[in-house]
């Protein structure tokens, strides 16, 4: 075979790949419009069986500027965290997990407000409402409230969201054939990645923001398709039905690496703490 051949033939086998996850990216950005426009997320008629895994957030979560709306309130003396807690409770109450508080240096407090999630920016009356509230709390302890501009705010949560939208991604490899018992090997043990049953086989999904170790979880996730393919005889399929082998199962793999480098860039790193915030 020609080098100009096999160029060709390495060519192709990229750029199927390419066009494979650039596929995933459209039909998730799609997904993601239409639940915001209509209020009423819908399941993918594939992975409709596997509901979203919601994120634990821990009591000591701190406000992070990089996706809250940060206000600070200090007192002429430490705010007594008894006397801050019970006022905002109200608050907690109307915003639910969205908002945080955290005690700070010197007896000050950091309250926040989380301006992007799955399902998209906080709108601009709901901030002022925050905002408003929040002061209205510090006025009640005598305390002095230092609040960032909001406009400067959600220009910046927006932008983060677009980076978000384009990175909200599910990869899918389809195990097509008969599949008898999925305790067998290679799928045995705890897995970075979901198992979906499907009627002619089973379907391996990874949500790429909200995992750990992006590069080894996904390499798992192929190896077990390929071996689980090839113990009982049945095929490794994209979306359309078209085998995935080595070389374009690599090429989806780069183009993986590209949107954890793109998340990271915003310090952001998949699985982490402040990925499942901003994905849940």
């Amino acid at each position: 075979m020609s080098d100009l051949v096999l160029g060709l033939l390495v060519l192709g086998g990229c750029l199927f790949a390419g066009v494979l996850v650039y596929n995933r990216l459209q039909e998730r950005s799609a997904r993601r419009a239409a639940e915001r426009a209509f209020a009423s997320p819908h399941a993918d008629s594939l992975l409709q069986q596997a509901p979203r895994r919601e994120p634990v957030l821990k009591v000591e979560t701190a406000p992070d500027e990089r996706v809250d709306y940060v206000i600070e309130l200090r007192g002429q003396a430490p705010l007594a965290a008894a006397l801050m807690l019970e006022a905002w409770r109200p608050i907690e109450q109307r915003f639910a997990r969205r908002v945080l508080l955290a005690a700070a240096d010197g007896g000050a407090w950091r309250a926040g407000l989380q301006l992007v999630s799955r399902a998209g920016v906080v709108s601009d009356a709901e901030l002022i409402e925050f905002r408003s509230r929040v002061e209205t709390l510090g006025a009640s302890l005598g305390a002095v409230v230092s609040a960032p501009e909001m406009r400067p705010a959600l220009d910046a949560a927006r932008e983060l969201d677009r980076t978000c939208a384009d990175s909200d991604i599910q990869v899918a490899l389809h195990v097509v054939g008969p599949m008898p018992d999925l305790n067998s090997e290679p799928l045995a043990g705890e897995q970075p990645f979901r198992v979906v049953r499907r009627e002619d086989g089973v379907t391996l999904v990874l949500d790429v923001a909200l995992t750990p170790d992006l590069g080894a979880s996904y390499e798992a996730m192929a190896r077990a398709g390929r071996r689980l393919a090839e113990s009982h005889g049945a095929r490794l399929v994209d979306d359309r039905g078209n085998a995935l082998d080595d070389r374009s199962l690599a090429a989806i793999g780069a183009q993986l690496e590209a949107v954890r480098q793109t998340l990271a860039g915003r310090g952001i790193e998949t699985g982490s703490p402040l990925a499942l915030r901003l994905f849940s």
